[in-house]
């Protein structure tokens, strides 16, 4: 991997990350732009403890372009993109209208192809470890910084989601706190961890569901599995066998072996609902540990957390969406119309051959 960083004509950065070692990345951003304003805030809710990040400055974003004039394409003669070659591998940028920004955090988007037309699971496996690499090399990078506390890389694809652009692309967001979804997860490490003498929940959940019925597929090094109790109609885990922190823990083997798998299950995700279905809406998460401290979780250090990742769409079957309706977003208790053990029958039955 080749990595060339570089800036844009408003001061953001930009990280060109290449397969060939003798790419050389010296376009220059020809964009008339000023340099970029944000308003984002972050407010905590004193009543239930976590914190609202407000940035009305992306009332302003660019919403459902045409494919002619995606910002997130290379820049072809005087068409000018985000992106000011004509051509990339994958590369990374900090966003023009982001929901966290200076002392609140940051945001970037990764950009996994310049092929418009394509998805992550049209990927090759030497471009698939590429954008894992890339998603290794900031949160490295990410971690550094002295107003980021958490690093989340995601995918989210389809309309259905609420994507605005339609360029294969993710997103990484850098907060400046643990994020509730991973607090809880540090409670229940913990509250596990004292219970049972030292034992690490994510080893014993790991174990569990790899004896069980809901494993979807398994490789040398990582698992994928519909959890027990999964919220969503169709969601799965993927977990490498050997617990690592955050992505920078994997270790060659697992991170050869990533593309293959995660490739798979993707492409199963697009079969789940049958021939001549469109493109299954997704949302592919990774949970890491949090860089800062964790003395409020008695017990627990970032070696106790799980690296993994969760991949889940909203659609619950053909043509019909899951909505989150008064149960889920009142009070957040799910409502799942899909058993996981049938969630994972389904997704071995569409393996590709």
């Amino acid at each position: 991997m080749k990595k060339t960083s570089t800036r844009l004509a408003d001061g953001r950065e930009l990280v060109y990350y290449d397969l060939r070692d003798d790419t050389v990345r010296d376009a220059v951003d020809r964009r008339p732009l000023e340099r970029t304003v944000t308003t984002s805030e972050v407010r905590r809710d004193p009543l239930l403890g976590d914190s609202v990040a407000v940035a009305s400055h992306r009332q302003g974003r660019t919403y459902h372009p045409p494919a002619d004039q995606c910002p997130l394409c290379p820049s072809d003669g005087e068409r000018l993109s985000e992106i000011p070659d004509s051509s990339y591998d994958v590369v990374v940028f900090e966003n023009r209208f982001p929901s966290l920004a200076g002392d609140s955090g940051r945001c970037e988007v990764v950009c996994f192809t310049s092929d418009h037309d394509a998805s992550f699971a049209d990927l090759g496996e030497d471009q698939a470890r590429l954008v894992l690499d890339a998603w290794t090399d900031r949160t490295s990078e990410l971690s550094h910084l002295a107003s980021v506390e958490q690093v989340f890389c995601f995918e989210n694809r389809g309309a259905e989601i609420g994507v605005t652009l339609g360029h294969p692309h993710g997103q990484i967001y850098a907060y400046p706190f643990t994020t509730p979804r991973t607090a809880l997860m540090l409670r229940s490490l913990a509250a596990h961890k004292d219970a049972t003498g030292g034992e690490n929940l994510f080893d014993a959940v790991l174990e569990e569901e790899l004896a069980g019925e809901r494993v979807v597929l398994e490789g040398e090094h990582w698992a994928a599995f519909v959890p027990y109790s999964a919220h969503w109609p169709y969601e799965v885990h993927l977990y490498p066998k050997r617990r690592v922190p955050d992505l920078l823990g994997l270790d060659e083997a697992a991170r050869t072996e990533f593309p293959k798998v995660y490739l798979e299950l993707l492409r199963r995700f697009d079969r789940i609902f049958g021939e001549g279905e469109p493109p299954t809406p997704y949302i592919a998460a990774w949970h890491q540990a949090p860089f800062g401290q964790m003395e409020e979780f008695d017990g627990v250090t970032r070696d106790d957390f799980a690296l993994h990742l969760e991949l889940f769409t909203i659609r619950r079957t053909s043509g019909k969406l899951k909505f989150l309706a008064g149960s889920e977003s009142g009070m957040g208790v799910f409502i799942n119309d899909v058993p996981p053990e049938r969630a994972a029958e389904r997704l071995r039955e569409v393996a590709s051959s």
